[in-house]
């Protein structure tokens, strides 16, 4: 069984805590004690979330299998001993994983020096500057770089404790998993933390409804009279009322909602580019490289290469030996 120990201190983001979820359904699916959970901080005792909801945590002991640190809404230094503890975390702990701004007290104790790491979007630019010998890469869901793992913020802790789950058994237990929680299936470390449908944030149904249709149907043409229809206004009238509530053209919309999906194809890994570009309405490969070089100021090659370049760090790092697949047990809480 696999000790799994949550490090929380006063104003910890409570978000941070649905990743516990994870680790409670593998026992669930397994039908045995796959994992115990402990949460702990450094003086143990009660401890106070940002939304004043406390919880009962265990003084740091002995090192768990995984140490997952939980961030806060806005970061603040980490104690001496806290800080000691974490570092030494790196080397006596199968793996370190930081949740949010937790990544902010995994460099501090320094284990993300030379490495990549990611954090929520809105902190990553204050942990490059104070960081600079990280790699901080702020679009990414989760990174893993060897035994150290980072996610973003918020729903982005659950993408990383599926993982964590995955690199333990396999790609099946984190799929029931995410059944379990209503959730989709673990998103790829690579996807990007920002939606182009919540960047967008039109105001109207109608246009909220013609954004959808186009994401739904994005091998179409998806002509202005196309999503004017959608949206059950003529396509004069969508075309001003689109504008004013997005700030930008319908034509611009559609080709980042393309861009979005194709790069989310190109993430997975299966498909060849052409198969990409015609799902994504692209039509040929060529017009798909010129709207990644548009948009990314890359082709979408390099993004292939560079995710093959993390799974390729990901092989090579070390693993525990696969648990077998047998029966759930209540989550074993210390």
């Amino acid at each position: 069984m696999r000790h799994i120990g949550f490090i929380v201190e006063d104003g910890f983001q409570v978000m941070g805590l649905a990743a516990v979820s994870a680790f409670e359904f593998a026992n669930t699916v397994l039908e045995r004690p796959a994992y115990s959970l402990t949460l702990m901080s450094e003086r143990g005792g009660g401890v106070s979330s940002s939304l004043g909801v406390s919880v009962t945590t265990q003084p740091l002991g002995p090192f768990p299998d995984t140490l997952v640190v939980l961030g806060e809404l806005v970061p603040t230094p980490t104690p001496e001993r806290l800080r000691a503890y974490i570092a030494e975390a790196g080397a006596k702990s199968r793996r370190v994983a930081g949740i949010c701004t937790g990544a902010f007290r995994l460099a501090e104790a320094g284990l993300l020096d030379g490495r990549a790491a990611t954090t929520h979007w809105a902190h990553a630019r204050a942990l490059q500057e104070r960081f600079p010998a990280i790699r901080v890469d702020d679009d990414r869901i989760f990174i893993r770089d060897g035994n150290i793992w980072t996610s973003a913020g918020m729903s982005a802790g659950i993408d990383l404790a599926l993982a964590l789950v995955e690199d333990d058994h396999d790609a099946a237990l984190a799929r029931a998993i995410a059944r379990k929680l209503v959730v989709y299936h673990r998103r790829p470390g690579g996807q990007a933390q920002f939606s182009t449908l919540l960047e967008l944030e039109p105001r109207s149904d109608r246009v909220r409804r013609a954004l959808t249709y186009a994401k739904e149907n994005l091998r179409n043409p998806l002509t202005v009279e196309e999503l004017a229809e959608a949206a059950s206004l003529s396509p004069r009238q969508f075309s001003r009322v689109f504008r004013e509530e997005t700030g930008e053209s319908p034509a611009k919309a559609v080709e980042r909602l393309r861009l979005e999906a194709a790069k989310a194809m190109l993430e997975e890994g299966r498909h060849a580019m052409d198969v990409v570009a015609r799902d994504t309405g692209f039509d040929d490969r060529d017009r798909m490289r010129r709207a990644f070089l548009r948009h990314f100021g890359h082709p979408p090659q390099s993004l292939r290469r560079s995710l093959r370049y993390i799974e390729g760090e990901k092989d090579g790092a070390a693993h525990g030996a696969p648990a077998d697949v047998a029966p759930a047990c209540r989550p074993v809480m210390s």
